[in-house]
């Protein structure tokens, strides 16, 4: 059944933007959104060097600033922490470096509006051929690696785990407790593997992306320390699942409140 079936129940949609030195691509990204379907944009610049901050500003965008590079999970802390207090229904978390359609937006979080699903996902292997597209070979294989091994830990059949376009209802942000997870780029995959863990739905939509140079794009080396670092996150969730070790980070924050009171 439709959650946002009204139109005077409509939901607060808010699209949440982690920046670092996006100065080339922030308003390019800005302009192609479709704002009647959007409430609010914030942006969290993560100690940028460039002109981002100044930018963001320039476009009248809700902005909040880190002091310093806390890194790219620390960042989207501060984004679903803000949009929550902010009164978000949906949280859109969109990349500024214009990779991903901003257009598609009103397809991203038509799934969570229709009452079908808890998480959306915007795939790049749903929408073609991502080497075509521009993906590095070595991307490619460590994706499709990885999303194999994801699916078979958690049970799921998902075209892919690590794109930068979702979008996620306040129920999730409420109750997964993302403040304990890595302030790394791991931090997306914590979030799946939390939600998955709690009984959220995830959907995904189609997502044709860009590669070009002034997109963001982590190096070989920094994919490998992602990718062991996924490989540590299964394992510890493993340990969790069968209850050898129990971790915080996989527990429901509404059950631990119930557990104190």
């Amino acid at each position: 059944m439709p959650l946002y079936g009204e139109q005077s129940n409509r939901p607060k949609i808010i699209v949440v933007m982690p920046a670092y030195n996006a100065a080339k691509t922030l308003k390019i990204t800005y302009e192609a959104i479709p704002h009647k379907v959007v409430d609010q944009i914030i942006l969290v610049d993560d100690g940028s060097t460039d002109k981002t901050l100044e930018i963001a500003r320039q476009l009248h965008l809700t902005v909040f600033v880190h002091t310093r590079n806390y890194g790219y999970g620390a960042n989207q802390k501060t984004c679903y922490a803000e949009a929550l207090k902010e009164g978000a229904d949906i949280v859109v978390m969109l990349h500024p470096d214009y990779q991903y359609d901003p257009t598609l937006l009103p397809e991203i979080v038509a799934p969570i509006k229709t009452g079908q699903a808890d998480i959306v996902l915007g795939s790049r292997f749903l929408a073609g051929n991502t080497l075509q597209q521009g993906m590095p070979w070595w991307k490619y294989a460590g994706n499709r690696f990885l999303t194999t091994l994801e699916n078979w830990t958690l049970g799921l059949s998902l075209a892919e785990y690590h794109t930068g376009y979702r979008a996620y209802c306040r129920r999730v942000l409420e109750q997964i407790p993302f403040s304990f997870n890595s302030d790394s780029f791991v931090f997306d995959q914590e979030m799946l593997v939390q939600a998955t863990h709690l009984g959220f739905r995830i959907e995904e939509v189609p997502v044709p992306t860009k590669y070009f140079a002034a997109a963001s794009s982590a190096s070989f080396f920094d994919s490998m320390i992602y990718g062991l670092s996924i490989l540590f996150l299964l394992g510890r969730f493993l340990l969790h699942k069968i209850a050898l070790v129990e971790f915080r980070q996989f527990q429901s924050l509404h059950s631990r409140y119930r557990r104190v009171s």
